[in-house]
């Protein structure tokens, strides 16, 4: 392959990655959000869930224009790094404190757009 048909098979790989998102779910977007995020985020996304205040650090308020800047600059990293969190202690340790139960959910990478998008519309409509 020449150069100039690694750059144009790079730019199409590039464009459908971009692209990917636009075709989430948002169904499945919102589903996995209620279920799995709202409890501390709250519905609005603005660290107003029950769970909210309890967490330490507190929740944070997503729809700031620096977290929407960061959720635009890398689409689903930020999701992805919460979820699935390094030291995977501090959402467990939060639910388990307070007694709630989420079951475990084996994520797909179309899970992980999905909740990139419906976070992405639903920061969009705010403020």
């Amino acid at each position: 392959m020449t150069v100039r048909a690694l750059s144009i098979a790079s730019l199409g790989v590039a464009l459908l990655a971009q692209a990917a998102p636009a075709f989430a779910q948002n169904l499945n977007g919102k589903s996995l959000f209620t279920q799995r995020c709202a409890m501390c985020h709250g519905a609005d996304i603005k660290g107003t869930g029950p769970l909210a205040k309890k967490s330490n650090p507190p929740t944070p308020d997503l729809t700031t224009a620096a977290f929407k800047k960061r959720l635009h600059d890398y689409p689903g990293v930020i999701v992805s790094s919460v979820i699935l969190r390094p030291n995977g202690d501090l959402i467990p340790k939060t639910l388990k404190e307070n007694g709630v139960k989420v079951p475990p959910h084996a994520w797909t990478v179309q899970d992980f757009r999905d909740l990139n998008k419906y976070m992405t519309d639903v920061i969009a409509k705010s403020r």
